[in-house]
C-alpha cells in the first residue's frame, strides 16, 4: 500500500517503498524515483537495485542519493537539484520514513531561495516537522 506524501506539485516523499509501490508510482504519474536510503541499512527492505529494476520495467527513471547517519552535504543537494531540473515529470523520493527525503528537498529548496515558511508548511502537511532543520535552512538561504 503506497504512502506517497506530496510536498509540492512535482515532488512527493514516502517511507520505504515496495516493488509493488513502483507500479503505483507509475499509475499516479511519477516520472522519477529517488532513493535516499543507503543499501544495506535494512537488509530485509528492497535494496536500490531491486527498486531500480522495477522502475525500469515500468518506464520510470531511477536515481540514488543515499543519505546516511552522517547527515547532508552540498554534493547531495547538488545531485537533487540536477535531478529535479532534468526530471520529465513528478518525482517520488523515499527513505526509511520519508524524513531524510523531506529534509533533502527542504534544504535544496531553501538554498534555491524558496520561502522557508512555505517549505515548512508543506512538510508539516505531509507529516514532517522541520523545526530542527530551520537553522540550517536559514543558513543556506543566507548563502544567496
Amino acid at each position: 500500500m503506497s504512502d506517497f506524501r506530496p510536498l509540492s506539485a512535482d515532488y512527493s516523499v514516502a517511507p520505504q517503498i515496495s516493488i509493488e509501490d513502483v507500479a503505483a508510482a507509475k499509475a499516479q504519474g511519477f516520472a522519477l524515483i529517488v532513493n535516499n536510503r543507503p543499501d544495506g541499512e535494512e537488509p530485509a527492505a528492497p535494496q536500490g537495485d531491486a527498486i531500480a529494476h522495477a522502475a525500469a520495467a515500468e518506464g520510470l527513471a531511477y536515481a540514488a542519493i543515499p543519505v546516511g547517519h552522517a547527515g547532508f552535504s552540498h554534493p547531495q543537494l547538488d545531485a537533487l537539484d540536477k535531478l529535479l531540473v532534468a526530471a520529465t515529470g513528478p518525482v517520488l523520493a523515499y527513505c526509511r520514513s520519508g524524513t531524510r527525503s523531506t529534509h533533502l528537498w527542504a534544504l535544496a529548496r531553501a538554498r534555491a531561495g524558496d520561502d522557508i515558511d512555505a517549505i515548512c508548511d508543506a512538510a508539516a502537511k505531509a507529516g514532517y516537522d522541520l523545526s530542527g532543520l530551520r537553522p540550517m535552512m536559514d543558513a543556506l538561504a543566507g548563502d544567496k
